[in-house]
């Protein structure tokens, strides 16, 4: 399927490709590693099990979310996981240690998360750094000041109401945090698939050059994602500390290559221009399935990274297969 980008200089017109492909593998995939765990498991199928998978892969699948936008400009971003610590560690410092009602307390751990990816879009955009080097420090800056907020410490004890966000289940099986979730990917996924805005990222994704020629603001958009994407990472830390009633400046590491990870699982392209909302969330699932699945099996957690990592691999080599493929 190929959708067009109506250009500001006239009848111009930018061709989008990627808009609805490689989203079928991931998929099949899943359906078939769903049929293998619950072959292999007695447990794995129980309503009890799934709901716990839907409320461990929360805090995975809003940073993928954001992950998402920035893989499709063809960028990356390393720092989320310590965009989560940081965004954990300053909600709590501000509710617990200086009194401010909770909820300004996220308020502004929000900001903080998204002046962060400012940063890194500002690094990227106006210094002209490789992404990868400017979320890199950004990664380092974000994890450094989350442990100087507290010497390295912990922040334990959050409201009951908060905890209970991602505790109680309303209709019998949707907590908050879950809800939450779902909310954003729907929201972004109408965006990218019906929106200018989001059509504009897969332009920029498939040629910076040619999407600037054609009319938009490659500076801006970029700039924004990666902001958004930080945003999210920040809301993924009050959905992190609300699961475990706590703020940890050493939570989250690792974090950014499962979310990298559940993007190209999900059929993006870490070249830019190509995945799907919906991709995303089908590798978030896998590896949420993939995981539980083999705790349910016994599989030592030292062999649990040996698989994922395989999975990983395969996923990037079948997008290296795909691409060298295509037209």
């Amino acid at each position: 399927m190929e959708a067009r980008l109506e250009t500001s200089t006239g009848k111009r017109r930018l061709p989008l490709r990627g808009l609805t492909s490689g989203m079928q593998g991931p998929l099949i995939g899943l359906i078939l590693l769903c049929a293998f765990l619950a072959l292999a498991t007695d447990t794995f199928l129980s309503l009890r099990n799934i709901l716990n998978v839907m409320d461990q892969i929360t805090v995975l699948g809003v940073m993928a979310v954001g992950m998402t936008l920035v893989i499709l400009i063809g960028g990356i971003d390393l720092s989320v996981g310590s965009v989560l610590a940081l965004s954990g560690m300053v909600m709590g410092f501000l509710a617990n240690y200086h009194g401010w009602p909770f909820g300004l307390a996220i308020a502004a751990a929000l900001v903080v998360s998204a002046l962060c990816g400012f940063a890194s879009g500002l690094m990227v955009t106006r210094l002209r750094m490789p992404a990868f080097i400017a979320t890199l420090a950004m990664m380092s800056i974000a994890r450094g000041i989350a442990s100087i907020i507290t010497d390295g410490e912990q922040i334990i004890g959050f409201p009951d109401w908060f905890s209970n966000l991602a505790i109680i289940r309303h209709f019998g099986f949707l907590t908050v945090t879950v809800g939450a979730m779902i909310a954003i990917t729907i929201i972004v996924w109408i965006i990218l698939e019906f929106r200018p805005a989001g059509r504009a990222l897969y332009a920029i994704g498939g040629s910076a050059e040619v999407a600037r020629l054609a009319g938009i603001n490659v500076k801006s958009a970029t700039l924004w994602v990666y902001t958004l994407c930080a945003l999210l990472a920040g809301l993924a830390g009050v959905i992190l500390s609300a699961r475990l009633d706590s703020a940890q400046p050493s939570s989250g590491i690792g974090y950014e290559l499962d979310t990298i990870a559940a993007v190209v699982i999900g059929g993006a392209s870490l070249s830019g221009g190509v995945g799907r909302i919906g991709g995303t969330i089908v590798g978030v699932l896998i590896i949420g399935f993939l995981r539980n699945g083999l705790n349910l099996m016994g599989v030592s957690p030292f062999v649990q990274q040996v698989i994922i990592g395989l999975v990983i691999a395969i996923a990037v080599a079948a997008d290296t297969l795909r691409r060298r493929g295509a037209p």
